[in-house]
């Protein structure tokens, strides 16, 4: 996990860079004061969305935990809401639309489902099915492999190995 987290700083660099790219084409094409209203627009819009989409995450999770069900959708579903919504909040044009592109139906049941694809991958099973509820798993049927056999024991006496029996050291 750690390898990845070394590009973290680059990855963030080269997003404020697209940002100012962004932002100076869409002023140089509708003007700076657009520009600025558009980024505060959807930066508001964002706020607002932001305290909808965590109050409906925390509705969900407790009507899962009263049904008695697993709230490993709910909170899934919650947490890409409140991703997208707080993308749509930080200060930026490209930001916003990605923000915006994840609150889409079609697209947050992608992320839903990559999301919870992560989860089940970094979690013991056990845990992944106190969240999620049963799993469906595919069997693909193949060639049977060999069952290994149990290997003999080899012990040493006295600098020579001998297989297949247990040898007690000599006094």
């Amino acid at each position: 996990m750690r390898r990845g987290l070394r590009f973290v700083p680059l990855a963030l660099l080269l997003a404020v860079v697209l940002e100012l790219a962004v932002f100076v084409g869409v002023g140089r094409a509708l003007g700076f004061g657009a520009a600025v209203l558009l980024v505060f627009a959807a930066s508001l819009l964002g706020l607002v969305l932001l305290r909808r989409e965590g109050m409906r995450a925390w509705r969900g999770f407790r009507a899962a935990a009263a049904a008695g069900q697993p709230p490993g959708g709910q909170v899934t579903d919650g947490l890409v809401g409140l991703a997208g919504a707080l993308l749509l909040a930080v200060p930026g044009l490209v930001s916003g639309l990605v923000g915006l592109l994840v609150l889409v139906p079609p697209v947050r049941r992608l992320a839903r489902a990559g999301v919870r694809r992560a989860t089940e991958r970094r979690v013991s099973s056990m845990v992944a099915g106190d969240l999620f509820g049963p799993r469906t798993v595919r069997v693909r049927q193949g060639a049977p492999q060999p069952t290994p056999q149990p290997e003999q024991p080899v012990v040493v006496d006295g600098g020579r190995a001998i297989e297949g029996e247990i040898v007690e050291p000599r006094p």
